[in-house]
């Protein structure tokens, strides 16, 4: 039997698993699936994360507001935001960082709001699930500018180079991939290669990035085993140690330790 997975970045929150989300959950354990970290993006979606959180056992909850959000945040929301970090089931501050891609929010909003979330990580010691999109050296000057060392967290479906992923592992960070690396010609093969599976996690990214053989639909927890089948592939490594390592490393970052990981 395949050793567990853990999913650590999935949005089971969002509307579109509101008619099946206890079958998707079902499924995923099935799968052999045994955790997953459901992932806020705004206020709204960390009181569902947590709600969501409660009533599975092995799913964990996020706080943070995406970079995409973070113009529309209310000012007033941000003391009961900063409040959901104490609950217990709340593993990370995520997922935040900037995204230039799309420019959603204005630059300058994306800065100003990921600065106060790396206060709010270094205040209550919690791991950072790090959004970055086209905007790479300028996250990493702001983690650099904040505090040059000390920090943890992940770099969630990683998209950047070799060089930079390097430039991430130097600062502590794990590296996520998710089911984009199935996709035929995908460049993020190449650094999944490279980079060490002792600094690497594994995630999903649902409703996102559905890996083949099922790319074009709903992505789900239960279709983690696709990436790290992809992973044992190009890494040459048999598929329990690749489930082994990053449901080890996910442990370690996020601070639980699932009862049924054997």
């Amino acid at each position: 039997m395949t050793s567990p997975l853990i999913d650590t970045h999935a949005h089971l929150d969002f509307d579109r698993f509101d008619a099946d989300r206890q079958d998707v959950i079902l499924r995923a354990g099935e799968a052999r699936v045994v955790g997953i970290i459901n992932i806020a993006i705004d206020y709204e979606s960390a009181k569902k994360s947590i709600a969501i959180a409660e009533r599975f056992p092995n799913i964990y909850a996020t706080v943070g507001v995406h970079p995409h959000d973070v113009a529309q945040i209310d000012e007033e929301q941000l003391g009961p935001l900063r409040e959901l970090l104490d609950h217990p089931k709340v593993v990370a501050i995520g997922e935040v960082g900037l995204d230039f891609y799309r420019n959603i929010s204005p630059p300058e909003v994306q800065r100003r709001y990921l600065r106060l979330f790396l206060g709010w990580a270094r205040e209550t010691g919690k791991p950072l699930v790090i959004h970055t999109r086209e905007a790479e050296e300028d996250v990493l000057a702001i983690l650099k500018e904040q505090n040059n060392s000390g920090w943890r967290g992940v770099f969630h479906c990683f998209s950047g180079d070799l060089k930079m992923a390097g430039k991430v592992l130097d600062l502590g960070f794990f590296i996520s991939f998710t089911g984009n690396i199935t996709f035929k010609n995908s460049r993020s093969v190449e650094v999944m290669r490279e980079v060490p599976i002792e600094k690497m996690l594994l995630e999903t990214d649902s409703p996102f990035l559905s890996p083949v053989p099922h790319r074009g639909k709903r992505n789900e927890p239960a279709y983690l085993h696709y990436v790290a089948q992809k992973i044992a592939e190009v890494k040459g490594l048999p598929m329990d140690e690749v489930a082994r390592i990053t449901s080890e490393n996910a442990q370690e970052l996020f601070g639980f330790r699932l009862m049924n990981i054997e």
